[in-house]
């Protein structure tokens, strides 16, 4: 019996849950089907949308070892980092739900190390943030034509998951300063539902 009928076959006797979903923590079909709708760059949604908003507005959740250590995951980087960089787009920073997915995953150009490159983070969140703030302006790729000046903190400590052979899954700290640690927060603002046009 084939693998696709053996499932099929367990979904209508209720041997296996087929809603969709697949454990919490890994990629969905939903999910997975819109990572592999294009090679090159992914649709950047905006509030213009209503369907577009809601995702924007939504909490995401991090994703588990199994998915982080995925194939999937591998192109949902590049893809977000080719999107970000795209001529259409220019940014400097892009969060999983702005490409559809409410997933704690963002992509960041550290402007605060060699090469300036971009960087991507699973499972992100920031533990520490500075009293000394700032002012300083800040536009969105889904809130296109929008400029607006936003108070951010000027250091924070961000906590994010990394995979390897030996040691699996860990949670890594990161001080981040000046605007690059305004980039994260902007990013990391996106998978709690906030735009920073709430922050004006």
């Amino acid at each position: 019996m084939g693998k696709r009928l053996l499932i099929t076959a367990l979904c209508a006797l209720g041997l296996l849950s087929c809603t969709g979903q697949r454990s919490e923590g890994d990629f969905t079909s939903d999910e997975l089907a819109l990572l592999h709708t294009s090679d090159s760059i992914m649709r950047v949604l905006t509030i213009a949308d209503s369907l577009d908003l809601q995702v924007l507005r939504s909490q995401s959740t991090d994703l588990s070892e199994a998915a982080l250590r995925s194939e999937d995951y591998a192109r949902l980087a590049r893809l977000m980092v080719a999107t970000v960089t795209h001529p259409s787009q220019d940014g400097v920073g892009i969060a999983g739900p702005q490409v559809g997915l409410n997933r704690r995953v963002v992509a960041v150009q550290r402007f605060d190390k060699p090469g300036e490159p971009f960087e991507v983070y699973p499972n992100i969140s920031i533990v520490w943030a500075s009293d000394s703030l700032a002012s300083g302006p800040e536009g969105c790729l889904s809130v296109p034509d929008r400029r607006g000046e936003v108070l951010r903190s000027q250091e924070i400590v961000i906590e994010y998951a990394s995979t390897d052979r030996e040691n699996g899954l860990n949670m890594v700290k990161d001080t981040v300063k000046g605007f690059t640690a305004v980039i994260f927060q902007h990013e990391i603002d996106h998978l709690d539902g906030i735009l920073y046009i709430d922050r004006l």
